[in-house]
């Protein structure tokens, strides 16, 4: 089984201190942001002969890291152990600096729970920084460092929606306290969905890349080849358990960090609509085999107790977790099938899931239309908040 870890890198390792390197799985399915434009020290590099994915239009890798390197730091998080008498533990990550005034964007994991940050930067000097908001649903958190007339060069922010599979990236952080470490891949990927375990809110679009990132890289960015952040260092895939990269990586698209970032700079914690499901895709396999009567959809396979969907009154094809674990991979009959919502037709469960996610906020009613035994329903759902 592949393994999925949060790619922070622990300094010191307490055992009353709850890890940083968080295990992770895929799901069973499977506003505006500040932004500058890139100096004009970054200029075209010609195209080596024979890559197509590199072209006029892209830089050097020195050029883009000797100007996007000031904007990279690291960030030292210091947690309180357990306990009146447990010691403490630190851990590292990296950051992407947004503004002049020592605004730090990074990953939630990189800063969640602690006492004490300090900041890095790439000429040495260390500032003390606080959180100033935060989206645990997207692994993002914005800090401000404690800076007196320093100047700082904020990193440009891209748009992660322009991105290929094949385009080049590079990325910068400080894997294992390497500081200021450059690596460089392609986007092997886009849309990957990520979640951090069983009952978690998925990632949703993240970035998949082969560039190194390790831990340590939490939080740094990934960049494109004109120089321009199109994600945040997320989180690695390794079939052998260890915390290391052997050339799958994900990235929180720059994109959903814009839309969330006037909420966090404003000092709020984002929250995220949820309805309280699980489910897999109509297939035709699906459909014959369940004697369904549609042939796309989203099949509800558990409703979670005390969600939006029970009280619409969502059936689920299991009545609990345990007995839907019992089962194994076998489906089971009498599950509802979602076929639209507010009357946009859906036909899988991550199209239901990118609708709530981007259309609806906590509170929003929401109308399902729903097949159960071959009849055509109705319901309507008010959307909860994603437990904690």
């Amino acid at each position: 089984m592949f393994k999925r870890v949060m790619i922070i890198v622990l300094a010191s390792l307490i055992a009353s201190l709850v890890t940083a390197a968080v295990v992770v799985q895929f799901s069973p399915g499977g506003g505006s942001g500040q932004q500058s434009t890139p100096t004009s020290a970054l200029a075209p590099a010609a195209a080596p002969s024979g890559n197509a994915a590199l072209n006029s239009a892209c830089l050097a890798a020195a050029d883009i890291y000797q100007e996007l390197r000031p904007a990279v730091v690291e960030i030292t998080s210091t947690q309180q152990g357990r306990g009146p008498f447990a010691p403490s533990g630190q851990s590292a990550g990296s950051g992407i600096v947004i503004d002049e005034q020592g605004t730090i964007l990074t990953n939630y994991h990189v800063v969640a729970g602690a006492t004490n940050l300090e900041v890095t930067f790439s000429d040495d000097t260390t500032a003390s920084a606080s959180v100033v908001g935060t989206d645990p649903g997207n692994d993002l958190a914005v800090i401000r460092a404690s800076l007196s007339g320093q100047k700082l060069t904020p990193a440009p922010l891209g748009d992660s929606d322009a991105i290929r599979v094949g385009d080049p990236v590079l990325a910068i952080g400080d894997p294992f306290e390497l500081e200021g470490t450059l690596t460089q891949g392609i986007v092997s990927a886009t849309g990957r969905t990520f979640s951090g375990g069983q009952g978690t809110r998925p990632i949703r679009n993240m970035i998949q890349t082969d560039a190194a990132v390790n831990p340590g890289n939490s939080g740094g960015p990934l960049i494109d080849c004109r120089g321009e952040v199109i994600g945040i260092n997320t989180a690695l895939d390794n079939p052998t358990g260890q915390d290391v990269n052997v050339g799958i990586a994900f990235a929180v698209p720059i994109n959903t960090a814009k839309r969330f970032l006037p909420d966090m700079l404003a000092g709020k914690t984002v929250s995220h609509p949820w309805l309280g499901i699980a489910g897999e895709d109509v297939t035709p396999a699906l459909a014959r085999d369940l004697d369904l009567s549609v042939q796309s959809g989203a099949y509800v396979t558990l409703v979670s107790a005390g969600s939006p969907a029970q009280e619409a009154g969502l059936r689920g094809a299991f009545r609990s977790e345990s007995e839907a674990q019992r089962s194994g991979s076998q489906p089971q009959g009498g599950g509802d099938v979602i076929v639209a919502v507010d009357g946009h037709d859906i036909t899988s469960v991550d199209e239901l899931a990118s609708y709530l996610d981007s259309q609806k906020k906590v509170g929003d009613t929401v109308t399902l239309t729903v097949i159960r035994g071959g009849e055509k329903l109705s319901l309507e759902a008010t959307l909860a908040e994603w437990p904690s």
